[in-house]
């Protein structure tokens, strides 16, 4: 089906990194698609509602970012994917020239525990917006996003969640399966790679299962999915050495979801191309920079008289032009400048990350590039960050099961953050 889009893998780490792991190769590679090329591996800033937050496309562009994210889901349900596609589709509503994801929905979907209902026509759920009742089917999401015109497209996926026991991960993946199947029967636009999704809960049996059956129906891309939900570091990684193998050289894999900058060095350096997550820009607007270090916090009263940029060396705007004073000053005035810059300064530091690690695997000097970065890098401790998923998870299911309003149209109700 798909005519535009091509990935061709360029070169593999030729140092000792596959040593060093039980699976992977840190690799890079390029795809074609009708919005121009993407070099590999690279990181999707995400615009959930064809918008990444506090930032205009043009700046989303100058930082470097090849490819963005947005979300069936969430544009289905406002503005409507119709709507979209009569002002010109997703590309020139949102003002982006350049390549463009759209996710299915399935996670956001499936987060709506308590205003859900899963069967294998589908999923009926209640809109977290208004109200109002939908049924997504593996035809309805084709429908919506070949309706918003993206380059890459996810097929609809049912994640087994965190914790899930064996039962409920084999049936989850086998309806996966089965909609994967309906979602390439339904699919209509050669300008678009729809890429399938590979399930299976924290199981490896079932992780290398999934990829081959999803293998052998032939997509032009694979992703994993349904991790980072709430498992530990190391289950994550054991659910991604058991798919990656089962994955063909000649196609683009896709870690859903996971963009630490930690992980994306541990992800590349298992034969990933591909991440998205919302971390960088929700940090950011929490006042957290991203140094080679790890974070800071540009709130502290350290950086009340800070003359020099938040992080010397780096080129966004926001250390180029501005001092770490003027920054801590903001956030402190609550000025929305605040949120635009320190979101720019953590997506070059992705952007550039992934450029330092793609001329790495080139010149053959990844496994020294990767040992050097996380003993440099100090990530959130997981015992905090495990406790502030919890909270996140709290306050979103306590906000969904509220009893939510009856629908009323062109209503723009408060939103819920479900990424």
């Amino acid at each position: 089906m798909t005519t535009s889009f091509r990935f061709t893998l360029e070169s593999t780490s030729s140092d000792d990194t596959q040593a060093r792991l039980p699976v992977g190769q840190a690799r890079t590679g390029r795809f074609e698609t009708a919005h121009g090329r993407v070099r590999t591996p690279v990181f999707m800033p995400v615009g959930t509602q064809a918008s990444v937050k506090a930032v205009p496309p043009w700046d989303v562009k100058e930082i470097g970012a090849q490819i963005v994210l947005g979300n069936a889901y969430h544009l289905y349900l406002r503005p409507g994917h119709q709507r979209v596609a009569r002002l010109g589709g997703l590309h020139r509503f949102m003002g982006w020239d350049g390549p463009i994801l759209t996710d299915s929905g399935g996670f956001q979907v499936f987060s709506l525990a308590h205003n859900r209902k899963v069967s294998d026509d589908g999923v009926a759920f209640r809109s977290h917006l208004d109200g109002s009742e939908h049924m997504l089917t593996s035809e309805k999401v084709m429908e919506i996003e070949q309706a918003l015109g993206g380059d890459i497209i996810m097929v609809l996926d049912e994640p087994a969640g965190y914790p899930s026991d064996y039962q409920h991960a084999r049936e989850a993946t086998e309806r996966t399966h089965r909609w994967a199947e309906r979602c390439k029967a339904a699919q209509a636009r050669p300008d678009q790679a729809l890429f399938a999704i590979v399930q299976g809960g924290l199981f490896a049996d079932l992780r290398r299962w999934s990829a081959r059956e999803l293998v052998a129906m032939d997509f032009p891309g694979y992703a994993i999915g349904g991790l980072s939900l709430g498992e530990s570091k190391q289950e994550m990684w054991d659910a991604v050495e058991a798919t990656v193998p089962e994955l063909p050289a000649d196609r683009p894999r896709y870690l859903m979801g996971v963009g630490s900058p930690e992980d994306l060095v541990e992800g590349v350096a298992r034969g990933i191309d591909m991440f998205d997550c919302s971390f960088p820009t929700r940090i950011a607007r929490n006042g957290a920079l991203l140094t080679p270090e790890g974070r800071l916090n540009i709130r502290n009263a350290r950086y009340v008289d800070q003359e020099a940029p938040a992080l010397d060396g780096c080129d966004c705007v926001a250390c180029t032009r501005f001092s770490a004073a003027y920054l801590h000053h903001l956030f402190l005035a609550k000025e929305l400048l605040a949120f635009q810059l320190a979101t720019l300064h953590n997506l070059r530091f992705m952007v550039r990350l992934m450029d330092d690690m793609r001329a790495a695997i080139e010149l053959g000097t990844f496994a020294r590039f990767r040992e050097e970065f996380l003993s440099r890098f100090q990530p959130v401790d997981p015992s905090v960050r495990s406790e502030q998923k919890a909270r996140w998870a709290q306050s979103r299911d306590k906000k969904l099961s509220t009893a939510l309003p009856e629908p009323v149209e062109g209503t723009y109700a408060p939103e819920v953050d479900l990424i």
